[in-house]
C-alpha cells in the first residue's frame, strides 16, 4: 500500500470496503481527486490524469448508506464533510429526496500554489479569481487567506458558505493559518453573513469562495467599498463571462447601454447606442486560471472593460510556472489608452498611430526561494502582430465585434473600405452592390460568407486572420489546383481529380469552380478527401 499523505486516509475511511481496498492497492492514490458512487452504476475513481470505472463493484443502496452513515449532516447545499479536513462529499437525491449519488471529492492543503500570484496578493488589490471547476480555485484561495493572515499580518476573516475552505466542524483546517471563519447556516445566506463580518468583526480582508448570485455580488460591492480587501472566486472562465452574466456582471462595474449625442457618437465614430460601463468595478484585478500552472493576469479590470467595450479585445499578462518550478511572465498586458489620438478621431478604427510599446513590468519572474530577479530587457516589447483592419461589407457589425473580442485576435474594425487590409462581405449584398469592391486595391482580402449568423462571420475573422499572418500559402496553391483543373476538363472534356486537402481549402476550391461555371464534387475519406472536377457547365 502507497504512503498516503495527511488527511486522504480519513475520505478512504468513509468509503464502502470494497472501494476502500481497490483505492488501498491503487499505484495512483496520491493523485486521487475524487470517488464517484451512483446507485445501480459502477464505481468510478478519477485521478488528475486519468479517470477508472470499475464494472465489477456496482453500487448498491448499502454502500451509499454506510458512507452516509459516517459522515456529518448534509446542508441546504447538499454538501457534507469529515470533520477537520478538507474534503467534500456531495449528494444526488431522487424525487423522494433519499440520496442516491455520492461524490466523495479529495481536499489538500498545499502549500506554494500562489507563488504565481503572490506579488498580487501582497499588494491589497481586490482580486477576482476565474476558472473552471477542478482547476484549483478553491486551494489558492485557502493558501491566500494562510498568507494573508500569518505572513502579512492581516486581520482575515473566511465567509465559509459549504466549509470547503475551512474544513468541516467548528475548528477550521490548520490550512488556512490564523485566519478566522464564519460558517454560514445555508447558501440562501451568504450575502447577509458577508455583510456581518465587515460590521461585526473589522477585517482587513474578506475571503469568500463561489459568488454566484446577484445578491452576493452587491454584498460584495459593499464590502469593497467599504475599504476592505476583497478576494473571491465566481463561476466563469474569462472576464467576457461576467460581462454577458446579468446577475454576476456588477463585480466589474456593470454594463448599460447609453445613448450618445450626435457629436459624441461622430467623435468615437461609433451607433449613437453604445455600451459602457455603469460603475467602478467591485474589483481591481481579475485572474483567469487557465490550467494548474497557467493564467491569465487583467491587472487593471477597469481599463479592460472600457477598451473591450469599444470592441478591441484584452491582451492580459500570461504568467506559467515552468518545469523548474519557477515563475515566468510569458506574454505582457497590452491594452491602448482611452486617450490616445485614435480614440479622439471620427473613425478611431483608422488610426495608424498605434501604443505598440508595452511598460516595464516590476514583476517579471519569481525563482524558488522566491526572490524577484530583474526582467532580462527593460525595454517594452512590440506588438508581435500587426493590427488588420477589417471592413464589414453588410454583414453584422456587432457580431464581428464580438468575434474579435473572443477570439482575441488584433483585429479593428474600420469605416472606410479604403483603409481596410480586409473585407468581410455577405454574399447577397455583394451581388447587388459589386461596385464599391471593385475600388479597393487587389491586395485587400476579401471573404465572403453566406449569412450573417456569428459562425460564418467567426470563420471569415479566422480566414482573414490566417491570411494576414502569412498562413494563407497552403490556400494560395489550393486556389492555383483549381485553376489548373478547370483548363484540363475543358480541354479534355473529362473528369478531373485534384490532390487531398483539408475541408478549408476544400471549400475554396469548390467556390473558384462554381465561379467557373463547372461542377465540382468531394470524393474519398479524410484525409483523402479530395475535390473532382466535372465536365458539367452550370446555368
Amino acid at each position: 500500500m502507497a504512503k498516503l499523505p495527511d488527511g486522504l486516509l480519513q475520505l478512504l475511511d468513509v468509503l464502502p470496503p470494497v472501494i476502500r481496498e481497490k483505492l488501498d492497492n491503487h499505484p495512483d492514490v496520491n493523485g486521487l481527486v475524487e470517488v464517484v458512487m451512483d446507485y445501480g452504476r459502477p464505481a468510478e475513481a478519477r485521478f488528475l490524469r486519468s479517470v477508472e470505472r470499475w464494472p465489477g463493484n456496482v453500487i448498491t443502496e448499502h454502500d451509499i448508506e454506510f458512507t452516509v452513515k459516517e459522515i456529518g449532516d448534509f446542508g441546504g447545499d447538499n454538501r457534507a464533510g469529515i470533520e477537520r479536513t478538507l474534503h467534500r462529499i456531495s449528494a444526488i437525491r431522487n424525487r423522494q429526496g433519499r440520496v442516491i449519488g455520492l461524490t466523495c471529492r479529495v481536499g489538500r492543503a498545499l502549500e506554494g500554489t500562489i507563488d504565481i500570484i503572490d506579488d498580487i496578493v501582497r499588494s491589497g488589490q481586490s482580486i477576482l479569481i476565474l476558472g473552471r471547476p477542478g482547476v484549483g480555485k478553491t486551494t489558492k484561495l485557502r493558501e491566500v487567506a494562510r498568507v494573508l493572515a500569518d505572513e502579512v499580518n492581516k486581520r482575515v476573516v473566511i465567509v465559509d458558505t459549504s466549509n470547503e475552505i475551512g474544513g468541516d466542524g467548528d475548528v477550521p483546517h490548520p490550512a488556512v493559518g490564523s485566519a478566522r471563519r464564519m460558517q454560514v447556516p445555508s447558501p440562501a445566506m451568504q450575502h447577509t453573513v458577508m455583510i456581518e463580518a465587515v460590521e461585526n468583526h473589522m477585517p482587513e480582508v474578506i475571503v469568500i469562495d463561489e459568488i454566484g448570485n446577484e445578491s452576493e455580488a452587491q454584498a460584495a460591492r459593499t464590502i469593497a467599498e467599504r475599504g476592505v480587501q476583497l478576494i473571491a472566486t465566481a463561476h466563469g472562465q474569462s472576464l467576457e463571462n461576467l460581462m454577458l452574466n446579468p446577475a454576476l456582471c456588477d463585480l466589474i462595474g456593470g454594463i448599460q447601454a447609453v445613448t450618445l449625442s450626435d457629436d459624441e457618437a461622430k467623435r468615437r465614430g461609433s451607433q449613437k447606442t453604445v455600451l459602457e460601463r455603469k460603475a467602478p468595478p467591485t474589483f481591481d484585478v481579475v485572474i483567469e486560471l487557465l490550467d494548474f500552472d497557467r493564467l491569465a493576469v487583467h491587472h487593471n479590470v477597469m481599463k479592460t472593460v472600457d477598451v473591450m467595450l469599444r470592441g478591441i479585445a484584452p491582451r492580459p499578462e500570461l504568467r506559467v510556472r515552468t518545469d523548474l518550478g519557477e515563475v515566468e511572465v510569458v506574454q505582457k498586458e497590452f491594452s491602448p489608452e482611452l486617450e490616445e489620438p485614435g480614440f479622439n478621431e471620427r473613425f478611431p478604427s483608422l488610426s495608424k498611430k498605434q501604443n505598440t510599446e508595452v511598460p516595464n513590468e516590476s514583476f517579471s519572474r519569481r525563482s524558488k526561494d522566491g526572490q524577484r530577479e530583474k526582467p532580462k530587457s527593460q525595454d517594452g516589447p512590440k506588438l508581435d502582430k500587426k493590427t488588420v483592419r477589417i471592413y464589414p461589407y453588410g454583414i453584422a457589425r456587432t457580431r464581428l465585434e464580438r468575434a474579435i473580442r473572443e477570439k482575441r485576435v488584433p483585429a479593428l474594425i474600420t469605416n472606410d473600405i479604403h483603409q481596410a487590409d480586409a473585407v468581410i462581405s455577405i454574399r447577397s449584398v455583394q451581388q447587388e452592390r459589386p461596385g464599391k469592391l471593385r475600388d479597393i486595391s487587389k491586395d485587400v482580402k476579401i471573404v465572403t460568407v453566406k449569412s450573417n449568423t456569428f459562425s460564418q462571420i467567426s470563420g471569415a475573422l479566422e480566414e482573414v486572420m490566417r491570411h494576414s499572418t502569412g498562413q494563407d500559402s497552403g490556400m494560395d496553391a489550393a486556389i492555383t489546383e483549381a485553376e489548373e483543373a478547370v483548363k484540363i476538363v475543358l480541354q479534355s472534356n473529362k473528369p478531373y481529380e485534384l490532390p487531398p486537402r483539408d475541408a478549408r481549402l476544400r471549400k475554396q476550391q469548390h467556390q473558384y469552380v462554381e465561379s467557373q461555371k463547372l461542377a465540382s464534387e468531394s470524393v474519398g475519406q479524410d484525409p483523402e478527401r479530395r475535390i473532382r472536377v466535372l465536365p458539367i457547365k452550370l446555368k
